[in-house]
C-alpha cells in the first residue's frame, strides 16, 4: 500500500498548508480588528485579490468569513482541500497563491503538523467558506521568522482560504452487527479503532463486513478515496500500519484493475461502499502481499483492516 506523505510546517510556501457523538467543533479564532481590515475581491474558487493597511500586526490569530460555507466548521484532525493566497502582513507583498481556478486544491490537515495559525484560521471555516486570516509571528515561526520565504521575526502573514472540500474526521454511520468469527472492533470517541482478532483460523477468502453504515457518496472503481485505517496481522493481532498514528488521513486510488494504489483486498473493501461507513475486511494473502514479506508483514500473512471512509476527492 502506498502511504501518504507526512504533512509538516516547513519553510516552503506551499508547505505552509501542506504541512462517539460528535459535538460541533469550537473555532480557535474569531474575527478581530486586523482580519476585519482585509478586503477581498473575486469570486469563490478564483484567485482572490486582497488589500489591507500595512503594517498589519495582529496580536493573535484572527479569522473573518468572507463567503459563508455550509455545514459544521472544521475540527481537530480533519482534512480539507483548499486554495490559499499568502501575503506578508508587514509589507503587503503576495508570497504565494495556489489551488485556485484550474489548479489542484491543496490538502491541509488540522493537526500538530500544520502551522498553528493556519489551524486556528481554518477552524473558523467550513466547506464552501472563503475566510481571511491574520496570523502573528507567534503562531508561525516565532522570533526567528522564516528567511526562506522573506518573513522576519516581526512579520505575520495574511492568508485567504477557499475551502473547496472538507472530509469527515471519522466514520459517522449507523452501527451494524457483524457475523460470528469476525474480528471485534470498538471505536474510541476520536474515531480510533480497537481491534481483537478471534482465535479461529482466518477465512479462506477475503471477507468484508460493514461495521457502520454511512449514507454518503458511493465509492466507484477508479475513485480517489480519503480514509482513516488501521491494519493488524491475523496471527498475533499486532498493528502493522495505521493512518491514525500518523495524525492524517490517507488518500489513494482504488480500482479492481490497473491504476489501483492499494492491495486488491483493500479495493474490494471500499468499492461499492458509501462515505461515512466504517468497513472491516479480512484480506487473504492472495488479495494482500502473497508470498512476499512487506516490512513488518511476514510472507503469506492474512491481514485485517478497519477503514473509515471519509470522502471521495
Amino acid at each position: 500500500m502506498r502511504l501518504p506523505i507526512a504533512l509538516t510546517a516547513t519553510a516552503t510556501l506551499v508547505a505552509l498548508a501542506l504541512t462517539g457523538c460528535t459535538a460541533t467543533p469550537e473555532p480557535q479564532a474569531e474575527p478581530g480588528a486586523s482580519s476585519d481590515l482585509i478586503e477581498v475581491r473575486g469570486d469563490f474558487g478564483d484567485a482572490p485579490r486582497a488589500e489591507f493597511p500595512t503594517p498589519l500586526r495582529p496580536q493573535e490569530t484572527q479569522c473573518t468569513e468572507i463567503v459563508e460555507g455550509d455545514g459544521e466548521t472544521l475540527g481537530e484532525g480533519q482534512q480539507a482541500l483548499v486554495g490559499l493566497a499568502v501575503y506578508n502582513a508587514t509589507t503587503g507583498e503576495q508570497l504565494q497563491s495556489t489551488g485556485f481556478g484550474d489548479e489542484p486544491a491543496v490538502p491541509v490537515v488540522l493537526n500538530d503538523g500544520t502551522l498553528p495559525g493556519l489551524v486556528k484560521g481554518l477552524s473558523c471555516a467550513s466547506e464552501g467558506s472563503r475566510v481571511a486570516v491574520a496570523v502573528p509571528p507567534a503562531d508561525l515561526w516565532g522570533e526567528e521568522g522564516n528567511a526562506a520565504i522573506g518573513l522576519g521575526g516581526e512579520d505575520g502573514i495574511v492568508v485567504i482560504f477557499d475551502v473547496h472540500q472538507a472530509f469527515l474526521p471519522k466514520a459517522n454511520g449507523s452501527p451494524r452487527i457483524t457475523r460470528d468469527g469476525f474480528p471485534a472492533v470498538v471505536t474510541a470517541p476520536d474515531g480510533r479503532p480497537g481491534i481483537t482478532v478471534p482465535d479461529n483460523p482466518p477465512f479462506e477468502t477475503t471477507q468484508v463486513e460493514v461495521i457502520k453504515q454511512g449514507n454518503g457518496q458511493t465509492v466507484e472503481d477508479g475513485d480517489n478515496v480519503v480514509v482513516h485505517y488501521t491494519g493488524v496481522l491475523w496471527d498475533d493481532n499486532s498493528v502493522f500500519d495505521s493512518s491514525w498514528e500518523s495524525g492524517a488521513p490517507a488518500s489513494f486510488v482504488v480500482s479492481e484493475g490497473e491504476g489501483s494504489q492499494v492491495i486488491p483486498g483493500f479495493s474490494k473493501a471500499l468499492i461499492g461502499q458509501q462515505v461515512g461507513s466504517q468497513v472491516g475486511v479480512v484480506v487473504t494473502p492472495e488479495d494482500g502481499y502473497g508470498d512476499t514479506a512487506q516490512g513488518s508483514i511476514p510472507a503469506g500473512s492474512t491481514l485485517f483492516f478497519v477503514i473509515d471512509i471519509l470522502g471521495v476527492a
